[in-house]
């Protein structure tokens, strides 16, 4: 048993003087002695017996970290600790566990996903079946939802990716469905909803999208693609009230906490959004760090930058957790599995030949760099879409046109999912100082992968996926952010495919293109400070004396663990700010 920092005082009063807490953990054991009188005052918490890796860019290790108020106010052995605090008010001894910089998600979506988790997720669960119990669940319990809507099912459990509204009719043929699917680029409708949205053989594709149909009878099956899914979703379905977001993102807050995140990115800030999420920090609710980034509307031009300042300009809001509206999104493409991603050549046709379809650009090259010059020039960070090597391209092109025209800035312009990249393009993320926004999870082989990436893509592009080691080799700084709830917000889960590109469900299969791997210090790296920087946070991200007191403790020590074993581990505790927002029972 390790004996960590005497606190002043022998009586019931004196102690109590000092809020003397004891924090109990499962195989912690604590003493609090008698001391002389102290110069500093005492640290609010002092964590000692625990691995804590610093993160720091030399990755030093230490054994104490004390806390006060929301810093950090030392790092280092016992001794050293207890020299520069003195007594904590809160002490605990964690042998055999780890500590971390509180982790940050660079691209998450809390309130679609905080909204699904409040009605019909299906992330969760796999399998046609599965989503229609599912459905038929929530509707059952629900009798009085006008709408049953919800989203998370995966493309590759319906044939060619495409699921029919005869299946939701099956089991709702009077109450309208909405699902969006994992991606969030589709939709699956049931006939009560498309009869409301009033579409019918005669209703036109929108230039962003289109609507699955029948090929002899021309009727709408019940599959939305890319716009025609985002129109019906904002036109037709009954949009959440301010209340309904803000549980939302309470909800989503929890879940990320318990996953040891303080901190994150949204990557589709709406005003209407923007108000739950101040409402939620003015009234001390938000206990995480947020930036916002403002969605950039493809149907309009260059007049939206004078909204997107106002609302920037409407400030910061700060408090326990705070929300900083400084980024806007760009959603440049669409996804492969649909064939919207843009490409630079055709898509394959799955069966050895081509097709004439290269994708869809929402932006064109040369509209993209008019936007990201004029935002730019207004200092906003620009947070970029791009999936196909022909969006990653055109992103870089337009930072570069960008710089060109304003000079270099501090922006920390980023581009997220770069799933498909050129060899000849890895080296520019770093010569343009633009930041690699990884979704690691997605590097692996799995159905979607096999059955609807590869064969329309085709061999030699299908090798061009997710190169995160090669954009580490030529210089480029990495983030990493799940895009939850496309997929899991666990970061181990995603460090566990970063290290081995691997399925974390099934780890007897062969890694996909291994050469792509990075090591656990750079996995933990981009969801610390590599977000960190990317969020203009140079107060977290490392555990360091000054720097803000954003910690979790891990149940293991990952880097004794095998790599393949990785998201084995989970968060125990987790502090933002100084204050713990998660412990787990």
């Amino acid at each position: 048993m390790c004996t960590i920092f005497r606190v002043q005082g022998t009586t019931s009063n004196e102690r109590r003087s000092h809020r003397l807490r004891l924090l109990w953990w499962p195989g912690v054991h604590l003493q609090v002695h008698q001391a002389a009188s102290l110069v500093n005052p005492p640290a609010d918490l002092v964590i000692t017996g625990a691995e804590v890796y610093c993160g720091a860019p030399t990755g030093t290790w230490a054994d104490a970290v004390a806390v006060r108020g929301d810093r950090i106010v030392a790092v280092g052995n016992e001794a050293e600790v207890r020299d520069r605090v003195g007594s904590a008010v809160n002490a605990l001894y964690l042998p055999g566990r780890m500590v971390v910089a509180g982790f940050q998600d660079a691209h998450v979506h809390p309130a679609t996903a905080g909204r699904h988790r409040l009605t019909v997720a299906l992330n969760e669960i796999n399998g046609r079946q599965s989503y229609l119990d599912a459905v038929a669940q929530y509707a059952a319990a629900n009798p009085d939802e006008p709408w049953i809507v919800g989203g998370g099912w995966a493309m590759e459990c319906f044939p060619g990716g495409r699921p029919t509204k005869d299946d939701l009719d099956a089991i709702l043929p009077n109450r309208p469905v909405f699902l969006f699917n994992r991606d969030v680029h589709g939709a699956w409708v049931n006939s009560t909803a498309l009869e409301i949205g009033g579409i019918t053989r005669d209703t036109p594709d929108p230039a962003d999208g289109w609507i699955e149909r029948d090929p002899r009878t021309g009727e709408a099956t019940g599959a939305l693609h890319e716009g025609a899914a985002y129109s019906f979703n904002d036109n037709v379905v009954p949009a959440p009230d301010q209340g309904a977001l803000e549980a939302a993102l309470l909800n989503a807050q929890a879940h990320l906490h318990s996953l040891g995140i303080t901190g994150w990115q949204d990557a589709w800030v709406t005003p209407e959004t923007e108000a739950a999420y101040r409402a939620i920090a003015a009234s001390g609710q938000l206990t995480a760090r947020v930036v916002g980034a403002l969605w950039w509307d493809r149907h309009r031009g260059l007049d939206q930058v004078d909204d997107l300042l106002a609302r920037r300009e409407a400030g910061s809001v700060a408090g326990v957790g705070s929300f900083h509206p400084t980024s806007v999104k760009i959603m440049i493409d669409g996804v492969l599995e649909n064939f919207t991603g843009a490409l630079l050549e055709p898509y394959c046709d799955g069966h050895g030949g081509h097709t004439d379809n290269a994708g869809l650009a929402y932006l064109e090259r040369a509209e993209l760099a008019e936007a990201v010059t004029a935002l730019d020039r207004h200092d906003f960070q620009v947070h970029m879409h791009a999936i196909g090597d022909r969006a990653v391209r055109n992103a870089l092109d337009a930072v570069h046109t960008a710089r060109s025209a304003n000079g270099a800035g501090d922006q920390r312009h980023h581009i997220a999912h770069i799933q498909l990249v050129r060899p000849e393009d890895r080296a520019r993320f770093g010569e343009l100082g633009v930041v690699a926004n990884c979704q690691t999870y997605w590097a692996q082989m799995e159905p979607q992968m096999e059955e609807l990436t590869i064969p329309f893509i085709g061999r030699d592009r299908a090798d061009m996926q997710y190169p995160f080691a090669d954009l580490v080799r030529s210089g480029a700084r990495i983030a990493m952010g799940s895009d939850w709830s496309v997929t899991t917000a666990n970061p181990l889960k995603q460090m566990e495919v970063a290290v081995n590109r691997i399925d974390p469900q099934n780890r007897s299969n062969a890694p996909f293109l291994p050469e792509q791997r990075l090591t656990l210090a750079q996995a933990i790296s981009g969801f610390t400070l590599g977000t960190a920087y990317v969020n203009h946070d140079d107060e977290s991200g490392s555990i360091e004396v000054g720097k803000r007191a954003d910690l979790v403790v891990l149940d293991r020590n990952v880097f004794a663990a095998p790599a393949a074993e990785l998201s084995d581990a989970s968060a125990e505790l987790t502090i933002s700010s100084g204050r713990v927002v998660f412990e787990r029972p």
